[in-house]
């Protein structure tokens, strides 16, 4: 190896760096963090959850650890599309105009509704999130895609969130956010219907976005057994991982119910 023998010896005998030493304690944290965010954090989120905790380091330095000891966050599939468009009746206008910032809680949400594989056939889940603070507000979750599916999910956010009058809620031109009793329930609470034009995803790629974050980081490493163990998975992603949990790059890295907890403290 053309190393001579004092050299190697040298070498054997010699402390571990200070820097090698930091590395291998930056490193430890680094795992614990990745496993703690079930794998899904890459190098800007590990990064920005270790200056939370005090670490004095860089992003290249994460990235770089990261690398060379294979931590890679969970792999991308191909999205798919789940609402039928085609014979909607006329359309609400794009009132949101893939305006996504929001000034306020309640002041603009996003609806959809995907499908989630399981043995015993899909489940479906429909969502209703709040685009100020990238919060699940409403959601609920069924064997089959009906109109009470949206509007269910749209009554649960009313009720959690009491929104005032005006409040913009936003979706494709799927049938159940055509359908009538959907439309009613927006009109008794003084509620705005805005939709996507046809065929767009653009048009409310926040809710495509979480989507894409929920198949990625849960559904798409999962083999559910029954719709039961899909559910209860859904929940927890929901609930306590992405509402409470997970950092947003969106809202200042920080969890959608802290981002809220924060603005009510100030």
């Amino acid at each position: 190896m053309q190393v001579s023998r004092r050299g190697f010896y040298d070498w054997m005998g010699r402390s571990e760096s200070e820097r090698a030493s930091s590395n291998r304690v930056l490193l430890t944290r680094i795992w614990e963090l990745f496993i703690q965010y079930r794998e899904v954090y890459g190098a800007p989120r590990i990064h920005k959850a270790l200056l939370a905790e005090g670490y004095d380091c860089g992003l290249n330095r994460v990235a770089r650890l990261m690398r060379e000891n294979n931590i890679v966050p969970k792999t991308i599939r191909k999205f798919r599309t789940t609402t039928d468009s085609r014979r909607s009746r006329a359309a609400a206008d794009n009132i949101l105009a893939r305006d996504f910032e929001a000034d306020r809680p309640n002041e603009k949400w996003v609806a959809d509704v995907t499908f989630i594989p399981t043995r015993e056939g899909w489940l479906f889940l429909a969502t209703v999130l709040d685009l100020f603070s990238r919060k699940i507000v409403g959601w609920s979750m069924g064997s089959r895609l009906t109109s009470g599916l949206a509007q269910t999910a749209l009554q649960n956010a009313i009720d959690a969130r009491s929104p005032e009058p005006g409040l913009i809620v936003h979706s494709d031109r799927g049938k159940e956010y055509h359908a009538g009793e959907y439309q009613q329930l927006l009109k008794r609470h003084g509620l705005i219907c805005s939709m996507s034009a046809r065929g767009d995803c653009y048009d409310n790629a926040v809710m495509e976005s979480f989507f894409h974050s929920l198949k990625v980081e849960e559904v798409h490493h999962q083999d559910f057994r029954t719709r039961a163990e899909a559910r209860a998975a859904l929940f927890d992603y929901i609930e306590i991982f992405y509402n409470r949990q997970r950092l947003h790059s969106s809202i200042g890295y920080q969890s959608p119910v802290e981002f809220e907890n924060e603005l009510l403290l100030n």
